[in-house]
């Protein structure tokens, strides 16, 4: 080998590095002729990379740690360094030397204190593994000192620095932990908004229940100043004070996600505002603002926007409407501002009374009377029900357009309509102004998602019975008194109980991590998802005990949809904060069919969107008709939520708002006519609602309906009751359907479940028997010789 190629490698070799039986004379050489230019530093030992290991904060979830592909090396176009200087490896060999190197426990608690769990540490060393197995050839570092530990002229331990690189290559999060703990450090929110901080602002707290006025009197504070700002929970509220406003003289502009309305000649903004919470600007000063339903500060996925309100709008005085058990978090929340807080509490404007029987019949019903349901099928149930009876019903329920809504509202409203009953969900809790005389809970259980995402049925808290009781005999409505009760006599007892105990206070406030915080988090682990970005966000978040991070699995299935698409991480973001009902498949189809036209720079014109959706549509025939309709009504307000981010890719907003209010008319006469389309549906078979689990295993047989309602269903019952319904027979289980207390998901689920059990206890008894019989096989053994 030439001096100038010896030269070469030589300059690649680490300082220091003792090569077999050829050290003494590299050291000799290094000593005479020093290092090359070029030659890099010694990697790290082992106690410099147990230094690196942070401490003091709170372990991370590893398992959201997603590894990364290292390819091995191919062939070096200069050739094997590695092998030139030293030897070709013996693949054997070197298997059995990693193989002893994964055991050593040295090893694997130098690896935990460098955050290699010991999930972490065994993915990372079948990574490495492979790498240096399936590499043509080496890294010069590592191949001469695995030839060095061939030759015992190293320890195998010596191996840990080069693994831990490699860990860090496949991990990267390992790499930037307190960097991304430093991002993700939500502590001490109110200085985020440093406009606020730096007005004196007057705060004031409107206590009370549904009915007391809170409300009002905050509105009347915000129409007499110079200039203000309306926050409210729904597309609906913002509505009715921004014509409440306008009526009053008052000009007032409408901010929503999906609508910008001006009403000034030359499109200059007024100088007041009525907006949905999201959407309200913390930069803009005002003279006073007004925060609706601050109660909604603890809402698992929208809680932080209230939060935002709170701390970052820029007005002198702002009035906060809702629940007194949020009057001790929100004190505290502006203790940290250096604000003080006024609460003045109001009481209910009508009495409100609950009744002492319950209404058992539909053939009780009497004008003025709204049957609250907490399921569709319980809807569609009820209203064929009432029709039955020669009554009229109108229908309010939440995937409802907002025009539906105020249309059904309208008719129940109308003294002159024979419409003189409502049938709707927990909808009208907010937003609609209803002339209600009783209010009559169908069922107490109500269908929610836990923390890991699984459906459960709980009965409605205090605040949730309280917001819709209230509905009944509002102070503007005709009734001046409310009534409430249920249609079980076995649920009174309950609802009593549940509207008699105090609202529990409210304790943390919701947070949100922002687009630039997601940002610094992707700059940092650029090969990451952005559903695994938010998942590590989460996990290395740091909260103060006032604060909590609200759920992002919204945002993450959104995420998941569209992770395929190459958008940029700006975009993907905006588009996974869009608003979109996840049960609806044709809305999330339409999701991913907007993130791919929007990749490919392709703009969503209004004749595009017209062949994409089908129209003209035409009236619905049947319930799944009417559901399909109101899917396409959430797809256009997508596009209107997007066009007001991306101008350029959809233009035609306001064409397509021409059309959104076509289609709200035709699933306004759907709704109209809802009991015809649910007697079609049956009459097909599409919907059946006089036996939902027939054919079905009727699970629950043996429990008593009264005991179903007050329970969590988490299990089901004995064998028995997994015989198949007779024909003809109303089962409990069909019952339970028909009452809202189980969907037939649910009861498939518990069959599934249930089967599942027989299943493995079957296997248990099995192997308890074999197990048995070769004991006693075992037993024997010693006589038979």
């Amino acid at each position: 080998m030439s001096f100038p190629r010896c030269a070469l490698l030589w300059a690649r070799l680490p300082a220091g590095r003792q090569v077999g039986h050829r050290g003494a004379v590299f050291s000799a050489l290094r000593a005479h002729c020093g290092p090359f230019p070029g030659t890099p530093a010694r990697v790290p030992g082992l106690a410099a990379s147990s230094s690196s290991a942070s401490g003091g904060s709170k372990a991370p979830n590893t398992s959201l740690f997603v590894p990364l592909t290292v390819k091995p090396q191919g062939p070096r176009a200069d050739g094997d360094v590695g092998a030139e200087l030293t030897r070709p490896l013996d693949k054997n060999e070197v298997k059995k030397i990693l193989d002893k190197f994964y055991k050593r426990k040295e090893i694997q608690k130098l690896g935990a204190d460098c955050g290699l769990d010991a999930r972490l540490f065994h993915q990372a060393f079948i990574s490495f593994r492979n790498y240096i197995m399936q590499s043509q050839s080496l890294d010069v570092d590592v191949h001469i000192i695995l030839n060095d530990i061939c030759f015992n002229a190293a320890h195998v331990d010596d191996l840990f620095p080069f693994f831990l690189k490699h860990a860090k290559q496949i991990f990267p999060v390992l790499e930037c932990k307190d960097d991304l703990r430093k991002i993700s450090d939500l502590r001490i929110p109110p200085n985020w908004y440093p406009e606020a901080r730096a007005i004196q602002r007057k705060i004031i707290f409107h206590s009370g229940p549904t009915n007391s006025g809170k409300t009002y009197h905050a509105i009347q504070k915000y129409l007499s100043a110079k200039s203000g700002v309306y926050c409210g929970p729904l597309k609906l509220l913002a509505h009715e004070i921004f014509e409440k406003s306008n009526a009053a003289g008052v000009p007032c502009d409408l901010v929503t996600g999906e609508e910008r309305v001006t009403v000034e000649p030359d499109g200059k903004q007024a100088a007041h505002v009525s907006c949905t919470v999201e959407m309200c600007s913390v930069t803009t000063p005002y003279e006073v603002a007004v925060i609706d339903e601050i109660q909604m500060i603890r809402d698992p996925a929208r809680g932080w926007a209230w939060t935002r309100a709170l701390l970052g709008l820029c007005a002198e005085e702002i009035h906060l409407c809702g629940e007194s058990a949020a009057i001790d978090l929100v004190t505290e929340l502006l203790y940290t501002t250096g604000e003080e807080i006024e609460v003045r509490k109001y009481k209910r404007l009508t009495p409100i009374i609950v009744m002492d029987h319950a209404l058992e019949s539909l053939d009780n019903l009497r004008p003025g009377d709204c049957i609250v349901c907490f399921s569709k099928n319980d809807i569609y149930s009820v209203s064929r029900q009432i029709e039955i009876r020669g009554l009229e019903s109108a229908v309010i329920y939440g995937s409802l357009p907002p025009g539906t809504k105020l249309a059904q509202a309208k008719k129940f409203n109308d003294p002159s309509d024979p419409c003189k009953i409502l049938v709707a969900t927990d909808a009208i809790g907010m937003g609609l102004n209803l002339s209600i005389k009783r209010i009559i809970f169908y069922s107490l259980l109500k269908p929610t998602m836990n923390e890991k995402g699984e459906k459960e049925i709980e009965p409605i808290t205090t605040s949730q019975a309280l917001q819709i009781a209230g509905r009944a005999g509002r102070f503007s409505s005709q009734f001046k008194e409310g009534e409430v009760t249920t249609m079980n006599r076995d649920d009174l007892s309950l609802l009593k109980e549940i509207l008699n105990k105090p609202v529990d206070p409210i304790k943390s406030a919701g947070l949100h991590p922002t687009a630039e915080q997601i940002e610094m988090f992707a700059y940092h682990l650029p090969d990451t998802t952005l559903s695994n970005l938010i998942d590590i966000f989460v996990d290395f978040s740091q909260v103060d005990g006032q604060y909590f991070v609200c759920n992002m699995d919204d945002f993450k299935f959104s995420a998941e949809l569209i992770q395929h698409i190459p958008l940029s991480l700006r975009v993907r973001y905006v588009f996974c904060t869009a608003p979109i009902n996840k049960k609806q498949p044709f809305v999330c189809s339409s999701l991913l069919q907007f993130a791919r036209q929007y990749s490919r720079n392709e703009p969503m014109t209004f004749a595009w969107l017209r062949r994409y959706i089908k129209w003209p549509l035409c009236p619905p025939k049947n319930i799944k008709d009417l559901m399909d309709l109101e899917a396409v009504h959430d797809v256009l307000d997508l596009y209107l939520w997007l066009s007001y981010r991306f101008m350029d890719m959809f233009p035609d907003a306001i064409l397509i708002r021409d059309l959104q209010k076509e289609l709200d008319s035709i699933i306004q006469d759907g709704v109209h006519n809802i009991t015809k389309l649910i007697k079609i549906s049956e009459s097909r078979k599409l919907l059946n609602l006089e036996n939902s689990a027939s054919g079905t295993p009727a699970l629950l047989s043996g429990a008593s309906t009264g005991q179903a309602r007050r329970t969590r269903v988490t299990k089901t019952a004995g064998s028995k009751s997994a015989e198949p319904a007779s024909p003809g027979k109303i089962t409990l289980a069909s019952r339970l359907v028909q009452q809202g207390l189980l969907t037939p998901d649910m009861l498939r689920q518990l069959e599934r479940e249930w089967l599942t059990q027989q299943t493995e206890q079957s296997r248990e008894r099995t192997e308890s028997g074999t197990h048995l019989k070769g004991s006693r096989k075992k037993k024997k053994e010693p006589n038979s010789e």
